[in-house]
């Protein structure tokens, strides 16, 4: 004889939303630990203060980094003054709208600053800024 219980019959149910949770830390884990292994290949570089410093525009730019050892670097690619001259030449032809950044360690050498921003102008590129840091104010 078969005698009815007085609660009713539960089926079992999966809970979905204890597993969302799990889902999205384990998300939020991997993007973290994935951005976390992403080495910063700068140059580094200590930009001069300046008190006149302003905001230039950064389209159809490149950057000549000038490191503190006497290093020359066109977008993070380590070349010689003969290399960047033609690497700009080729720039240029290009684009005629071509500005350069030259992003120099404020301990190094002046005289390849010069040497940069005077082959720069030879091939005839005007539009060349030295980028600086905002002096903090007293």
């Amino acid at each position: 004889m078969n005698i009815p219980s007085i609660r009713p019959q539960r089926r079992a149910r999966i809970e979905i939303v204890p597993l969302i949770d799990i889902m999205f830390f384990l998300l939020a884990t991997f993007v973290m630990v994935s951005l976390s292994m992403v080495k910063n290949r700068g140059i580094p570089v200590i930009l001069p203060a300046a008190s006149t410093s302003a905001a230039q525009e950064h389209k159809d730019h490149v950057t000549v980094s000038i490191a503190e050892t006497g290093q020359l670097y066109l977008d993070k690619r380590e070349l010689t003054l003969e290399q960047l001259t033609a690497e700009l030449r080729a720039l240029h032809e290009a684009n005629e709208e071509l500005r350069v950044f030259i992003h120099g360690d404020e301990s190094a050498r002046l005289g390849l600053a010069i040497a940069v921003l005077d082959e720069t102008r030879k091939l005839g590129i005007s539009k060349v800024a030295f980028e600086t840091r905002t002096k903090p104010q007293p």
